[in-house]
């Protein structure tokens, strides 16, 4: 028998599908990571949220429309969040804006690579899942942890307005890498191992959570190392046009999460001039000179350039090498310069970037 309110309740339901949203509570989780006997994986649950993307079009409203419904996001706090591991249940609680962390230790062997974990969350009565991805990381000699904005990924960070522009105008696909940036990110992942065992990724944001598919999707599409993404509070429409701003200090806190995480890894650290990755990346160098090997800066904001460069300038002086550069091929000659890369494949990169 209908009760009176379904058929208000579906032709709501219809509407949703048709603007890409759905109304049924899920589960996002983004990509975790495992180190030492533990491993860490993220989340959202949401009662409102875009369904993946499938089609894109180079039309503007569409682009423009696809952006928005990120951010027309509902989030369920309290929830009761947990995963079955290894004969335990480990289980947490969302936050206000719906995040969830679960961090657990496994006496299990696991090898290296990728490991799928199954996710469940109880909502209302019911219980949804979700599985997740979490990267085991090779026994390597280096790890990489990248900002996203400006760095890679052409965002004009520095000018809202622009800024703005891009990302309502333009898609996942769309979106431009900086000339020969995925070669020598390429590169790097094979520095002193090869492509079975590459060196671990971590991209570190300013970026919301909102956008996190959206990143995934470009840097799959543009061949960049796979790795994990570590992303800004979650906005919600009414702070659309504040996406990307402030909350720098959040990322030095992520950024410290990963080499306490990794003590033994020697790390690379790859940003650029538009904020404040510089002045983040010395107070790094200063709490953890051992661990970081080599800074790397994209010039991207004349305004910058002169603190940026005074900022690298002490860097070097606390004995790690910096390159403070524009086009990637300089950088690629760096990381051959300090040994990063050998004369072979640093030669192998620029020789792509100079094909048709």
């Amino acid at each position: 028998m209908q009760t009176a309110d379904q058929p208000n309740s579906n032709f709501k339901t219809r509407v949703l599908r048709f603007l890409g949203l759905t109304n049924r509570p899920h589960i996002r989780i983004y990509h975790g990571y495992g180190y030492s006997g533990q491993m860490s994986l993220y989340g959202h649950v949401l009662k409102l949220g875009p369904v993946p993307r499938k089609r894109y079009r180079k039309s503007i409203i569409h682009n423009t429309l696809a952006l928005l419904r990120l951010f027309l996001v509902k989030p369920i706090k309290n929830c009761r969040v947990y995963l079955e591991w290894n004969g335990r249940k480990i289980e947490t609680f969302t936050e206000a804006d719906g995040f969830f962390k679960i961090d657990w230790q496994g006496s299990m062997e696991l090898s290296s690579g990728w490991i799928k974990v199954p996710v469940f969350a109880e909502i209302h009565g019911q219980t949804v899942s979700e599985t997740g991805k979490i990267f085991l990381p090779y026994q390597t000699q280096y790890g990489f942890i990248s900002d996203i904005d400006d760095t890679f990924l052409i965002s004009h960070s520095s000018n809202m307005r622009k800024r703005l522009f891009v990302l309502f105008t333009q898609n996942a696909r769309s979106r431009k890498p900086f000339e020969g940036v995925v070669h020598h990110y390429q590169a790097l992942s094979k520095s002193f191992t090869n492509s079975q065992n590459p060196n671990p990724f971590f991209y570190v944001s300013s970026s919301e959570w909102n956008l996190y598919d959206y990143i995934l999707e470009f840097t799959r599409i543009n061949e960049l190392p796979e790795g994990v993404f570590l992303l800004n509070q979650l906005k919600v429409f009414s702070q659309l046009l504040k996406t990307g701003q402030n909350n720098h200090q959040t990322k030095f806190t992520r950024i410290v999460r990963i080499l306490e995480a990794y003590p033994n890894q020697r790390f690379i650290l790859l940003g650029d001039s538009s904020q404040q990755d510089p002045y983040i990346y010395e107070a790094i160098v200063k709490h953890f000179p051992r661990q970081i090997h080599a800074v790397y800066i994209r010039d991207v904001r004349e305004k910058n350039r002169e603190p940026a460069g005074a900022v690298l300038q002490r860097i070097e002086a606390a004995g790690v090498p910096c390159c403070f550069f524009k086009h990637s091929s300089d950088a690629i000659l760096h990381s051959r310069k300090i040994g990063l890369l050998s004369t072979q494949e640093a030669a192998k990169e620029l020789s792509k970037q100079s094909e048709p």
